[in-house]
């Protein structure tokens, strides 16, 4: 979760001199982030520096990074006409280019040391930053429009969908050797809503994903759903057509794996504001977090992103505990 990023003083040193979404939009830059955290920790994977936003960017709309504040869309959605001015006939392959082309960058810069991870927002995600014009804790206006608005909802995020399946396929054909879509805003719905406006479009993703990429010669390569708080539908998503299932630090490991089933591997789950608390104690945390999981099917991993104000000698103390006990662990089983 965020392996590339603020928490790092070498990528702040890069922000000094460029802005965010210029580092996303230049190959060049977004290889060097992405490279930062794997020459300084022993990680398992890089996940490709880039934006869940760029998505709505493609479509035509403007979004700027404001310092303190986060994302923010000049000119959100307000009401359903305001979709004739999004832009129709995305080309990932054209209008999302650099990210392609920062992915084989970064594969052949990283010369098989580990594997790159490429990612996408979901549907519902982008349409809520989309509505709201930035973050928002009760997503409200955008919730709005799935009860008001539910037929411009619904074309909404069917046009996400089309731009998200290409944008994911074209990122495996650049090189990305396993895909994550992040559902970040799933925990505002409740399972009714999560069912009828997220669910069905997260399903045509993996389908359509990996049916394109068998078309085109490909094999299709692994896929990670992450819904956060999304405890209302873990099910659903166990069977929603992806390998692993990414779960939030607000869930208890076992329940997470009884929701899933045995055949799904899970990815999660610390707190990552227990990255705050001393080395000897995230130790301890990651323990207690292995034995919970098990090792088998499970990737180890925060609950979510990680804040610009950590320490990096305790994400290096997390991934070394993480390695410690898992092998203590499969040694002793």
């Amino acid at each position: 979760m965020r392996q590339a990023g603020r928490y790092l003083p070498e990528f702040q040193e890069v922000r000094k001199e460029h802005s965010f979404f210029e580092v996303c939009q230049t190959p060049e830059l977004a290889c060097e982030v992405t490279l930062q955290p794997i020459r300084r920790f022993a990680l398992d994977a890089a996940i490709i520096f880039s934006d869940i936003l760029v998505v709505p960017q493609a479509l035509g709309m403007q979004v700027d990074m404001v310092p303190g504040k986060g994302p923010s869309f000049p000119e959100p959605l307000a009401e359903p006409s305001d979709l004739e001015k999004l832009k129709k006939d995305v080309v990932a392959s054209k209008d999302l280019k650099y990210v392609m082309d920062a992915i084989t960058l970064t594969r052949h810069k990283l010369e098989g040391k580990c594997p790159l991870i490429g990612f996408s927002g979901a549907p519902w995600t982008l349409m809520s930053y989309m509505v709201e014009g930035g973050g928002s804790v009760t997503q409200s206006k955008a919730k709005r429009w799935l009860y008001v608005f539910p037929e411009a909802s619904h074309q909404l995020l069917q046009l996400l969908t089309d731009v998200i399946v290409d944008y994911l396929v074209q990122q495996v054909m650049a090189g990305a050797q396993l895909l994550q879509l992040f559902e970040s805003h799933a925990g505002v719905l409740g399972s009714a809503m999560f069912s009828k406006f997220a669910l069905p479009y997260l399903r045509q993703i993996s389908t359509r994903v990996k049916k394109n990429l068998e078309d085109q010669g490909c094999t299709p390569v692994p896929m990670v759903i992450f819904g956060k708080d999304a405890h209302h539908s873990m099910e659903e998503l166990a069977e929603s057509g992806y390998e692993v299932v990414g779960v939030d630090w607000t869930i208890k490991p076992q329940r997470a794996r009884r929701m899933v089933g045995p055949s799904l591997t899970l990815q999660g789950n610390l707190d990552p504001c227990a990255l705050y608390a001393s080395n000897d104690d995230i130790g301890r945390y990651v323990k207690d977090m292995l034995q919970k999981f098990g090792t088998q099917r499970y990737i180890a991993n925060l609950g979510h992103g990680m804040y610009p104000d950590m320490d990096p000698d305790h994400l290096k103390a997390f991934i070394d505990a993480v390695h410690m006990y898992s092998e203590d662990i499969n040694a002793n089983n």
